[in-house]
């Protein structure tokens, strides 16, 4: 994990008496697409929201670039670079495609006009849908297609590092493949860095890098997406894969190794 673009390091938060995530480590090297993976409620979206300044941390560094992050605001870590693409898309419904891709570059300076315009027609090579609905409310496209309009406006901002949210949420598994697919060609020909939050372990850990699994707000494993799809726990809990034997199916009376 040398030459880490993003240190997380002891990271606790919480809403109100509710800590939602305890002693969160962890580095995401420059130039890699590295996944975070766990069940519903483990606070994988707390850890991006905590990154991205949305909440603050009660403990910990977190480190982008040599910069501190923590007590930042949200707009002044987008300006260094840092761009998340939330949980839900939270695009604007009642502007238009085009609109929603402005939006994403709104920091950058008015001088920078045909430069914006340039980068629109180069996140319709990565959607062509969204150029044939450019003038439509954003509302009325499908979930897969706010999806693409959500990374997209992301791209607006040309970020260094990115933070996407479940991309896969309430997609069909062709679309998903889709979506990730663009994902990392954002990652090999624009050269930006990718966080990645994902309860799809399966499509994750075949296009991520490296991994972390994330239980009840604390990880208990990491490694190369490799060495994990091979390893028990994550064959069993999280893709599916049923052990040998008689007693394979007494899932409820297995514990992970990892506790």
């Amino acid at each position: 994990m040398s030459d880490p673009i993003l240190q997380l390091n002891n990271v606790e938060a919480a809403y109100g008496a509710v800590k939602a995530i305890r002693g969160v480590s962890l580095a995401v090297p420059t130039g890699a697409i590295v996944t975070v993976l766990g069940s519903n409620g483990a606070g994988k979206t707390t850890v991006l929201k905590t990154i991205s300044g949305i909440l603050d941390p009660q403990k910990g560094s977190i480190v982008f670039r040599n910069d501190k992050l923590e007590g930042r605001d949200p707009a002044w870590i987008v300006r260094q670079g840092l761009v998340h693409v939330p949980e839900g898309r939270e695009i604007f419904p009642l502007l238009t495609v085009r609109e929603n891709l402005l939006m994403g570059a709104y920091t950058r300076p008015a001088a920078d006009r045909d430069a914006v315009a340039k980068d629109i027609e180069d996140v319709f090579g990565y959607f062509p849908i969204l150029k044939e609905r450019t003038n439509q409310p954003a509302g009325q496209l499908s979930g897969g297609q706010q999806q693409m309009l959500a990374i997209s406006r992301a791209l607006l901002s040309r970020p260094t590092m990115m933070l996407l949210d479940e991309p896969s949420l309430g997609l069909s598994p062709k679309l998903t493949r889709e979506i990730f697919e663009i994902i990392v060609r954002i990652n090999r020909e624009r050269g930006v860095t990718l966080l990645v939050v994902e309860q799809n372990a399966h499509i994750a850990l075949q296009y991520a890098d490296y991994g972390y699994v994330l239980e009840i707000g604390r990880i208990v494993m990491h490694d190369t997406c490799a060495a994990l799809r091979e390893k028990d726990d994550i064959k069993e809990f999280y893709l599916g894969v049923k052990a040998a034997g008689a007693r394979a199916g007494r899932r409820w009376k297995k514990k992970k190794t990892w506790r």
